[in-house]
């Protein structure tokens, strides 16, 4: 796996349910097809030039000495760190990653600081030797197999993310999922129902309408549809007892 060095890591997120994040990888495997804003964001920086580039992630090998020198100057201002918001803490042909990931959740933690981790990939069980003050969670916004494979086509599949993750919640770790980007039913005819019920063991679930995607606000009741998303989403969650964050511009009037 081809490594680059980075000047930082940790940084103050735009993110509105996020506080610090770090991104230690340059790239993505999972090649998301939404389309991705990390993606888009990397290509019109110069970070990668092709998709291809982008799905050939390379590690930041400077990792930890980053955080050997940053976490002393801001752990007093950090409430937890994502892992992450343009790339994937997770991914199964790179090991690397994951093996990075664990030692900056392992670093992270000596200083008592929270780890929140989202990932489309099956959670390793490794994390089951972590600190319980971690949350992980799991991006969900369909079951649908056949969706899965044409918009996050080297993902892993659905039902191997929510088992590793119930898995973590039956072993008294916090869990979340996010269910962004939701598709509209002109792209995937589902019932969004279904996923609630499935993941209903969770501490807390972030709803969000599907970005930069022509073929959503295409949906002439794509405003209609995302409101009733967001109630129902709302809903299940006060009757279950979940802590849920509706994405800003997800409800509107």
């Amino acid at each position: 796996m081809e490594k680059i060095t980075r000047k930082s890591l940790l940084y103050k997120t735009e993110v509105e349910y996020g506080d610090y994040t770090a991104n230690h990888v340059l790239g993505c495997q999972h090649g998301c097809l939404y389309p991705c804003y990390a993606f888009n964001m990397a290509k019109r920086f110069g970070n990668v030039k092709t998709y291809k580039d982008w799905i050939t992630p390379k590690l930041v090998s400077n990792a930890l000495e980053l955080l050997d020198v940053e976490i002393p100057k801001l752990k007093n201002k950090i409430k937890s760190v994502q892992l992450c918001f343009t790339t994937d803490p997770f991914m199964h042909d790179y090991l690397e990653v994951g093996e990075m990931t664990l030692k900056i959740i392992n670093r992270l933690n000596q200083d008592n600081i929270k780890a929140v981790i989202l990932t489309k990939s099956a959670l390793p069980e490794d994390l089951l030797k972590t600190s319980k003050i971690n949350e992980y969670g799991i991006t969900l916004v369909s079951l649908d197999e056949k969706f899965r494979k044409k918009y996050e086509p080297f993902t892993s599949n659905y039902e191997d993310r929510v088992n590793a993750l119930k898995k973590l919640h039956d072993n008294g770790y916090k869990t979340w999922v996010s269910i962004e980007p939701y598709p509209t039913p002109n792209i995937c005819e589902q019932d969004l129902k279904e996923i609630l019920n499935k993941i209903s063991f969770v501490d807390y679930i972030v709803f969000g309408r599907l970005h930069y995607n022509k073929e959503a606000t295409a949906y002439k009741e794509h405003k209609k549809f995302y409101n009733e998303c967001s109630a129902l989403v709302e809903d299940f969650c006060k009757a279950n007892n979940i802590r849920v964050h509706i994405k800003n511009g997800t409800k509107t009037d």
